[in-house]
């Protein structure tokens, strides 16, 4: 399959070496537009590795990356932000002296310059902003509490939302439900099906009962490389995933 401007995200003939281990080898990994893409695969099959590529914090030894017909290997980790990749990782980093307000509006992208953040000012815009995702992550009574005082599901959902101010179009999430309670599992997998109706999203999960909450499309990674894309029920049965994976 060669490049095509259609999709959102396309990956091709990705490699990555660290001394000589390849991490990530000969990869094609293909996303639409407000697709909700998960990833699984054993400890060590590269997934992290993949997203950390994609936002440029780890560099393609060969291949192509790119987003929007946009080629992302060579652009900067700030600029692909610029481009409309958010990325959140496994620990949330939220201001837990800062209200979840001023955690939200810390996030606002200003202008994207210096200039844009010296003219910032809390107007209209920015209000609405604010109170539109506060109320999509089920914080909008919580605005003027401190985030240090939420439950660890609620301050993941703060950090998605401090993400979704910035309007990427891809969002990218490493293990979002980890450690939460069944019902934030529950109510984590409704936010992010409600967020992939507008952009796509990315999760990486090891929780196979909250992948098959999700729907869509799994694809498994298995020593960098993809072994088995398609939904979870067809993968369940598949005896490669069962061997390397589901069965452990």
């Amino acid at each position: 399959m060669s490049s095509n401007t259609n999709f959102l995200l396309a990956i091709e003939n990705l490699t990555v070496s660290f001394d000589g281990f390849k991490a990530i080898e000969d990869l094609n990994f293909y996303m639409d537009e407000s697709e909700l893409r998960v990833i699984i695969g054993p400890n060590g099959a590269g997934k992290t590795t993949l997203l950390d590529m994609i936002c440029g914090k780890t560099r393609a030894s060969e291949g192509s990356i790119k987003f929007r017909g946009k080629e992302l290997t060579r652009m900067r980790e700030h600029r692909i932000v610029w481009e409309g990749v958010g990325r959140k990782f496994q620990t949330p980093s939220i201001y837990d002296e800062l209200s979840v307000f001023d955690n939200l509006e810390a996030s606002y992208p200003r202008g994207r310059s210096v200039f844009g953040a010296l003219a910032f000012k809390r107007d209209d815009e920015v209000l609405r902003r604010i109170h539109e995702v506060a109320n999509e992550i089920q914080l909008q009574t919580r605005l003027d509490d401190l985030a240090g005082l939420l439950s660890h599901g609620q301050k993941q959902w703060l950090e998605i939302g401090m993400l979704l101010i910035q309007e990427p179009e891809l969002l990218m999430l490493d293990e979002p439900v980890a450690g939460m309670s069944v019902s934030e599992r529950e109510e984590t997998a409704q936010l992010l099906r409600k967020i992939a109706k507008g952009r796509s999203v990315i999760v990486i999960e090891h929780d196979m009962e909250f992948v098959a909450s999700l729907g869509g499309k799994v694809t498994v990674l298995h020593q960098g490389k993809i072994l088995a894309e398609g939904d979870m029920q067809a993968l369940k049965q598949d005896q490669r995933v069962i061997d390397v994976y589901l069965g452990h």
